[in-house]
């Protein structure tokens, strides 16, 4: 199959209204924020945009209402993921009959399956299509089955759309492990950073990443993907460090932090839907000093 490379990919967030349904209005202008500011792709819903939190129906209406409003600006890769893999794979084709690029896809979450159970789930999804199909890790602190080099190679020796591996993890030496004998298998495997810290990714052949953190400050993102693209790792050092100050900030406020962080440049998308509870006056305000205490986000845009 032909090799897809996504590039830089925005991951954007999925705004509610005060009665929790999806605000499209709203995520119109998500959208077109991320075009506006280096998106090269888009992946969506991801973890951080809730889609644990849509129901079957909500995820498939939103991947409509994106694919359509983007209208190929810049390819949108569907992440599907879900507990049940029938329900994946149903999603899997539906998102290819809107136009989506690509799929992308996580182990199934809480059951906690074996490996071989994950290898059957990921192949069973990637299989539904003929689009190119991202294997994504689970982040460390999230649930689910962790996989191992062998899980992962054994996907792309049984699935020949396999594009890549999406990696959350940044376990060092698995990343090692699944790109060089991952392009033993294929050429043209990618190792794509699956969170904002790209530097080690890119040090092993990496090419691109995800960023949830873009939506805050897509200048920063977009310099340090720059700099690791050109192999400048030693000048990415301080990119990487300021990428550092700000995910460590939202991640002490919780998940619903990066939500706050958007209200504070000045592009309100309101609180995460329950159960998780939106950050209290005192929490939004501790965040908000700690944001601007870092000088490097005054060339970052505010509101839309």
């Amino acid at each position: 199959m032909t090799a897809f490379n996504p590039g830089f990919v925005h991951c954007p967030l999925t705004p509610f209204e005060a009665d929790n349904s999806v605000d499209y209005r709203l995520y119109a202008k998500i959208l077109d924020f991320h075009l506006l500011n280096g998106a090269d792709a888009l992946a969506l819903p991801m973890p951080h945009a809730e889609d644990i939190s849509l129901t079957d129906v909500e995820q498939r209406e939103l991947m409509g209402f994106a694919i359509a409003h983007v209208n190929g600006r810049v390819p949108v890769i569907a992440h599907i993921s879900d507990p049940g893999t029938m329900i994946a794979v149903e999603r899997a084709k539906h998102a290819e009959k809107l136009g989506a690029a690509a799929i992308a896809s996580r182990p199934p979450y809480f059951w906690h399956p074996k490996p071989a159970m994950v290898i059957e789930h990921l192949v069973a999804v990637g299989s539904a299509t003929r689009l190119p199909f991202f294997i994504c890790t689970p982040p460390v602190e999230d649930p689910g089955t962790h996989m191992t080099a062998e899980d992962v190679l054994e996907v792309v020796k049984r699935l020949d759309t396999v594009a890549g591996l999406v990696d959350a993890s940044m376990r060092f030496v698995f990343m090692a492990e699944v790109a060089s004998r991952g392009r033993e298998l294929r050429p043209d495997f990618n190792l794509i950073a699956g969170t904002d810290y790209i530097v080690s990714n890119n040090v092993l052949g990496g090419r691109g990443g995800f960023s949830q953190l873009a939506s805050v400050a897509p200048k920063l993102a977009r310099e340090l993907y720059e700099l690791c693209s050109r192999q400048q790792f030693t000048q990415a050092r301080k990119a990487q460090e300021q990428m550092a100050t700000l995910n460590h900030a939202l991640k002490q406020a919780g998940f619903a932090g990066l939500k706050g962080a958007m209200r504070t440049m000045g592009r309100d998308i309101g609180v995460p839907r329950p159960p998780v509870d939106p950050l209290g006056e005192v929490e939004a305000g501790v965040l908000a000093e700690r944001m601007a205490a870092m000088s490097f986000l005054e060339r970052e845009p505010r509101g839309w």
